[in-house]
């Protein structure tokens, strides 16, 4: 994404970015089809209407939250494993960012976890390319921790997942906040990924 170079398109970039941030909220908190253009609009004090300015509609607005979730997911975690010299170090760096990601992002995951069918055909497809990419990277770094064939790491890497991203679903907003939260949960990731059969 390129720089926003006057001020206009810097406050654009930061009206979209808000519409991004409130209608990830609000579907977190109301579902999709419990949400109006008009209340995402509300909450950064714009008119439904004017979200088109920015936005094609509802759907092209889930859309940019969730294509921006898994791409960041991709990211990050390629930058976070790239700065590591050991495999257990990469693989922990890996569990470290997608715990803090999980914690800080609640909204988000609550969202790329029960709205996906909303997507339009396009925009599902990126999200599940991007994806692939994340769950291939942690396969990668898994490997050389616990030989294994590809269906293995795999499952490894998603039941691992399905732990952390289960946290923003089940504890309350304080509990995601309190130190020692992150460290229980990378113990716990570190533990299912590394489990002997």
């Amino acid at each position: 994404m390129t720089t926003p170079v006057t001020a206009r398109d810097r406050a654009k970039a930061e009206r979209s970015d808000a519409l991004l941030h409130e209608a990830a909220l609000l579907f977190s908190e109301r579902g999709y089809n419990g949400v109006s253009l008009e209340d995402i609009g509300a909450a950064v004090g714009v008119s439904g209407p004017a979200v088109y300015r920015h936005f094609a509609g509802k759907q092209a607005l889930l859309g940019a939250v969730l294509v921006k979730v898994s791409d960041d997911l991709v990211a990050g975690g390629t930058a976070v494993a790239e700065t590591q010299e050991s495999e257990e170090g990469r693989m922990l760096a890996l569990i470290r960012f997608h715990v803090e990601f999980a914690l800080t992002h609640a909204e988000v995951i609550r969202v790329q976890d029960r709205e996906v069918v909303h997507l339009s055909p396009g925009d599902r497809s990126e999200v599940r390319r991007l994806q692939r990419a994340y769950i291939e990277l942690w396969m990668r770094a898994l490997e050389p921790l616990q030989p294994a064939d590809a269906d293995e790491l795999r499952l490894r890497v998603q039941a691992c997942f399905g732990l952390i991203n289960s946290t923003p679903h089940s504890t309350r907003a304080a509990v995601r906040r309190h130190a020692a939260t992150a460290d229980v949960l990378a113990a716990m990731a570190y533990a299912a990924l590394r489990a002997v059969i």
